[in-house]
């Protein structure tokens, strides 16, 4: 058994331990202070476009706290990607509000705008108009948001864009985390920069970000005394956690060219194996790749993605089936879901490869070698 390769670690750059040593120097070890301050500021430059920034302890908290911010009340319905990470419905539950399930397009395996709008229509004919889109760019594809934008649009419904998988990528280099009415950014330890644990909320909306500081820092009113007017959340990121932040943005554009090579790699080796499928980018879109997938054709391999799924475990290889939908999870079997099976499709047959930016071509060389001897092995 060869040493253990995993899915998505993290990955120092070098950077990090000077702005987190600088708040041990200066006793910076709080909740706030200057890392939080110049992370969000870092945040905010790179993706442009006159964003603002909230640096949070979680993408889950900053969902959570966009919810809020845009109104949704109990028993509110907002319209949630199906093919997602459990974090995305379970916010709209923490407020109350009842997740409604779209279905994926083939493109992009996030929300189909045909399926939205239809959805839109459906809920409004009976009696009731969703109160917020929550699309998702999954492992860093960006989803259609040009289009949800036009029907966001023509039914004034706000977007909260889970961009928490897809910093540094773009569609027409318009970056991803720039298209909601308010966004979303995760820096958890498996993804393409971490701070260990945080994320980030965005927005256009200066007074919407200074709300969500205030939410996310118990909601504190100006007073000697603590004094509360409204319910807050313990949710604001600490000085040291953004200090590896503000390290790890130095070396994003870097991470995002590893991760994107990984991908080249794979295809490059795996293409000729017949059953074997990538899912390319649309024209104008380009992804961070922040974890390579496959489907798998059995019928074609001779292999299923659990099979080859084991086979890696067996070699201390980790790797992951796709995000199985919500309206597939048990919490979730009773909400209303509209699309077809493309999203079982997806999960029954997808597998995220290893895609660390730490990989070595040694290490891809043996994560190939292993589906290649798996493929022989099945005719």
């Amino acid at each position: 058994m060869g040493s253990k390769i995993w899915l998505s670690p993290p990955h120092m750059g070098g950077a990090e331990e000077r702005y987190v040593k600088e708040a041990f120097d200066t006793n910076w070890i709080a909740p706030l202070g200057p890392n939080v301050n110049g992370f969000e500021n870092d945040i905010s430059t790179y993706l442009g476009n006159n964003n603002y920034v909230a640096a949070l302890i979680s993408g889950t908290a900053a969902l959570h706290i966009g919810l809020v911010l845009l109104g949704i009340k109990p028993g509110d319905e907002v319209l949630c990607q199906t093919m997602t990470f459990s974090a995305t419905a379970n916010a709209i539950s923490y407020v109350g509000a009842i997740p409604v399930f779209v279905g994926s397009d083939a493109e992009t395996w996030n929300m189909d705008p045909q399926k939205l709008e239809d959805t839109i229509k459906i809920r409004i004919a009976l009696g009731k108009k969703p109160k917020a889109i929550l699309p998702v760019h999954l492992y860093g594809m960006p989803a259609k948001m040009n289009e949800i934008i036009e029907i966001s649009q023509r039914y004034d419904i706000p977007i909260l864009e889970d961009a928490a998988e897809s910093l540094g990528s773009s569609i027409n280099k318009r970056k991803c985390g720039d298209f909601g009415d308010i966004s979303v950014l995760s820096f958890n330890g498996n993804k393409i920069i971490t701070t260990s644990g945080g994320g980030a909320l965005v927005s256009k909306n200066e007074e919407l970000v200074k709300h969500a500081r205030f939410l996310s820092s118990q909601a504190r009113d100006e007073a000697p005394h603590y004094q509360h007017t409204h319910i807050g959340y313990n949710y604001r990121l600490s000085n040291l956690c953004a200090g590896v932040g503000r390290g790890q943005m130095e070396v994003l554009e870097k991470r995002i060219e590893q991760r994107r090579y990984n991908y080249d790699f794979y295809k490059k080796n795996l293409q000729e194996i017949d059953g074997i499928l990538f899912l390319d980018e649309p024209n104008g879109y380009f992804s961070n790749r922040w974890l390579t997938t496959i489907l798998i054709d059995s019928k074609r391999t001779g292999f299923s993605r659990e099979d080859l799924r084991l086979e890696f475990e067996k070699d201390n290889i980790e790797s992951r089936p796709l995000w199985k939908p919500m309206h597939l999870q048990p919490i979730f079997k009773s909400h209303p879901f509209y699309g077809c099976d493309l999203s079982e499709f997806v999960f029954e047959n997808g597998l995220c490869l290893p895609s660390g930016s730490n990989l070595t071509d040694e290490d891809l060389l043996r994560i190939c070698n292993l589906v290649k001897l798996l493929s022989i092995k099945s005719k």
